[in-house]
């Protein structure tokens, strides 16, 4: 981008700044926005899917995967770019630990959430093999659901 460019967003954006958003929807193209445009509660990015298990835990998934993700899943559960001694098996383990990574948002185990990445992440790797059983089958449904063109795992 250069200067003139960084100009024009510069005076673009500050000739928004500051109006009733009434003034500046006008300024949206409504029909580029596709479907979306006029469904004020559609927001894919901030609204997470709620999944309970039997015990009343309950995993929120992102409902939104981005291209980059859904590649470095792909080459995980293919086993690309990992060790030359890397089994299916290993692969298969770290591409299920790499999608809930990219999709928890949060995890409220026994009434205490869990959130952030790092810890939902020890949360996963701790889990019991019951536990991670049920993360499978709602990763499983999740993606039947959200993302029909990602395997899954």
């Amino acid at each position: 981008m250069g200067k003139r460019s960084r100009r024009r967003a510069a005076s673009n954006s500050a000739s928004t700044a500051g109006r009733p958003l009434a003034e500046v929807a006008d300024l949206v193209d409504l029909a580029s926005l596709g479907d979306l445009a006029g469904t004020a509660d559609v927001d894919l990015k901030g609204t997470p899917a709620d999944y309970t298990d039997p015990d009343g835990n309950v995993l929120a998934l992102r409902i939104s995967l981005p291209p980059a993700a859904r590649r470095e899943y792909a080459d995980a559960l293919a086993g690309l770019g990992g060790r030359a001694s890397t089994t299916r098996e290993d692969a298969w383990q770290r591409a299920v630990e790499l999608l809930f990574e990219r999709l928890a948002v949060s995890w409220t185990i026994a009434g205490a959430p869990i959130g952030g990445q790092r810890e939902l992440l020890m949360r996963y790797r701790a889990a019991s093999a019951d536990e991670r059983a049920w993360i499978r089958n709602v990763l499983r449904e999740h993606c039947a659901e959200w993302f029909p063109d990602v395997e899954a795992p």
